[in-house]
């Protein structure tokens, strides 16, 4: 059995507080600008990245022993976990749209279902295969209208739940579509494949990790700095095409967090490894394994709370604010794994997700 890289947890759970500090500065508000806006603006799009290509490295090694042996038997249970797994998020995501329309597990559920495609291939072909996705998707724009379906002014989805709209909205423009975001889980997968406990393999592609993340902030920066506002292109225009937004996902944006996110990872393992039995990377570790269920608390504790206690009207507090009970927030979930870890080995939801699944 492979032995558990807790690297691995330990950025799992800075994953999971970055996606609390964005999604908190996005309902909760962002007024006023200044160091909180900006301070959030750093994990846009990274945290939610680095979230699907963790998710692809613990498919890498949970399949490893399967993929390296080719032992039909051993590949079929892991086909057939990954599949129960994959509509457990489905459902799970689908059951609070309602109060969260940028839940991603949903779309996890389809991304892991396109990665059980290619669990067999070797890790080159997966990484051609998510670089292809990562150039196909500008092709689409030009196939499709990007907003259709979007209230932009209000970021609401007004056909999700017609067929055509949703169809529309999993695969091409919702918050996280699969074509092209299912490359982060594929990146993830061909990392998972590597050898992890190799010092020397993790130091060449942190460095190369870090110089593509770095150049790709230059390159960006560069073109938005050349191209001048006119009629034709305005600056919003400019910063969705040449930018590192999300939205479109296009392909600075995502060979910057995907980069972004092995970078974080390298760190993270090589940390671990040299720091694992303090205090703070154990704890850390501990909030990585319990990732599901924070991710799920965050929007139906969280953001409940925060609506119903506070007095601040959701979307109209200031960015310093919302950074502030992200922050806050995020350290009551430390807080909750640390105990918890105590008395139980998995997460509330994470038992619920064994228990279906295995």
């Amino acid at each position: 059995m492979t032995k558990r890289i807790t690297g691995i947890d330990f950025a799992r759970a800075l994953a999971i507080i970055g996606m609390i500090i964005v999604n908190f500065k996005m309902v909760v508000g962002a007024e006023g600008g200044g160091w909180a806006l900006e301070f959030a603006e750093l994990f846009s799009g990274r945290a939610a990245a680095l979230f699907v290509v963790l998710a692809g490295v613990g498919i890498g090694l949970m399949t490893r022993k399967a993929y390296e042996s080719g032992d039909p038997t051993l590949l079929s249970i892991a086909r057939g976990r990954l599949l129960k797994r994959a509509a457990f998020l489905f459902v799970v995501g689908l059951t609070y749209y309602w109060i969260w329309p940028a839940d991603i597990l949903h779309f996890y559920g389809i991304y892991m279902l396109v990665t059980l495609l290619v669990i067999r291939w070797k890790p080159r072909a997966v990484l051609r295969l998510a670089g292809a996705l990562v150039l196909v998707f500008p092709l689409l724009l030009f196939v499709f209208n990007y907003e259709t379906g979007w209230d932009l002014a209000n970021l609401d989805y007004l056909d999700f739940w017609t067929a055509e709209g949703f169809l529309r909205n999993l695969f091409f423009n919702g918050f996280h579509p699969v074509f092209p975001w299912v490359a982060f889980m594929l990146l993830g997968l061909w990392f998972g494949r590597q050898d992890l406990q190799d010092d020397a393999f993790l130091r060449r592609a942190g460095l190369v990790a870090g110089g593509i993340f770095l150049g790709i902030c230059f390159i960006s920066a560069g073109l938005q700095h050349l191209i001048t506002p006119s009629a034709e292109y305005s600056p919003e225009s400019i910063n969705a095409f040449f930018g590192l937004e999300p939205m479109p996902p296009l392909p600075l944006y995502m060979v910057n967090g995907g980069s972004c996110a092995i970078l974080i990872t390298v760190g993270c393992i090589l940390l671990a490894r040299r720091w694992g039995e303090s205090f703070v990377v154990r704890s850390m570790v501990d909030m990585g394994k319990l990732a599901l269920t924070f991710y799920v608390a965050h929007v139906v504790i969280g953001m409940g709370l925060i609506e119903i206690f506070s007095g601040v009207s959701l979307g109209g507090a200031t960015a310093a604010f919302s950074v502030g009970y992200a922050l806050l927030f995020s350290f009551g979930c430390w807080l909750f794994a640390v105990v918890w870890k105590r008395y139980f080995r998995a997460g509330p939801l994470e038992w619920v997700m064994r228990s279906v699944t295995e």
